[in-house]
């Protein structure tokens, strides 16, 4: 290359001598313009090289950016430093630790935005069970351990509440049919929401399905002790009607209440 430089200024200083002496420049002329020339050339080179040092110098802080970014991104997402080949070159180390960034970046962000979604379906399962949400940091990112734990924890939410949903549904059913058949109107707020509201607001708490078993156990001792009652006075009737020898046919229209 630099040969080859030699060779196309030996030329180009050839060129400007015959021009110079088809012109009729005097000496001292060419020799002011042959520093200029020269001035140029050195002013050319140097711009060269401050521009490729400039290069340089900005891989270099890129790379000291890089492995400070990356040992705060290690930290934050628990994993091991980041180990880079020493030997490569500048460019090489510049790129392999850019690319790095990027991809440990990418992980932080789909992290946390999964922490996030399951942040929203904690809160709708914890506003069913009416239960404490998951102890997990927000602000901090999340490890994958944290985040499979976390998942775990809402599969086992998620079927608690399709438990009591159906327990609720069944209870709600034999209240329902019950009260019809006490011609019970409910009277209390507990009693109404659970006849009249929607089944998907119902709130699933233990306190509530507690009060539902109860309810349904109450509903059943009354109607329990109402056939008893009803067992003894038709049995009165039938002495009655003995001793009163009431005919049969009377005794039949009678029957059917």
């Amino acid at each position: 290359l630099a040969a080859e430089a030699v060779s196309c200024l030996n030329r180009a200083m050839v060129a400007l001598r015959d021009i110079w002496e088809e012109i009729g420049i005097p000496e001292e002329q060419r020799l002011e313009r042959t520093d200029v020339v020269k001035k140029h050339i050195k002013t050319l080179l140097d711009m060269m090289v401050a521009e490729e040092e400039s290069l340089k110098e900005r891989l270099l802080k890129s790379i000291a950016l890089c492995r400070k970014e990356l040992d705060t991104l290690c930290r934050e997402l628990q994993l091991d430093p980041f180990e880079v080949e020493e030997e490569s070159t500048i460019l090489q180390m510049e790129k392999s630790l850019r690319t790095r960034v990027e991809v440990m970046l990418k992980q932080k962000r789909d992290r946390k935005q999964e922490l996030k979604t399951l942040q929203e379906q904690d809160r709708d399962l914890c506003d069913i069970l009416c239960t404490a949400p998951f102890c997990i940091d927000s602000n901090a990112v999340p490890s994958l351990e944290d985040l499979d734990r976390y998942r775990r924890h809402l599969a086992s939410l998620t079927a608690e509440k399709e438990q009591r949903r159906e327990e609720f549904v069944s209870s709600k059913r034999q209240i329902i049919l019950l009260m019809e058949e006490l011609d019970h109107t409910p009277d209390t707020s507990f009693e109404r929401d659970v006849v009249c509201e929607d089944e998907e607001a119902f709130c699933l708490s233990t306190d509530n399905i507690a009060a539902l078993q109860n309810l349904l156990q109450q509903l059943e001792a009354r109607r329990s002790l109402n056939e008893a009652v009803c067992t003894e006075l038709r049995s009165r009737i039938a002495a009655l009607w003995e001793r009163l020898r009431v005919p049969v046919e009377e005794r039949e229209s009678s029957a059917v209440h």
